[in-house]
């Protein structure tokens, strides 16, 4: 069982961190004219980051229920 578990916690981590480097690349790709849109609303650069950070939270949470899951696991056997 620890040995999905760690798999899967692996696979949280790295989706995680392609999450992060997606992010901070459509961060850094933020133009002016992104920044100074005149209809009011969000960039689509702005929608793209938010949808990064979004799934970066997402996965850091099921890394962190995974990590607590291996405890309990751990601790019960």
């Amino acid at each position: 069982m620890n040995i999905f578990l760690t798999i899967f916690l692996i696979g949280a981590v790295i989706a995680t961190v392609v999450m992060l480097i997606r992010g901070l690349i459509a961060f850094l790709r933020t133009t002016e004219a992104d920044l100074n849109s005149e209809d009011g609303g969000p960039s689509q650069s702005a929608l793209k980051q938010n949808k990064m950070m979004t799934g970066r939270v997402i996965f850091q949470a099921i890394a962190i229920i995974i990590v607590i899951l291996i405890l309990l696991t751990r601790n019960s056997g």
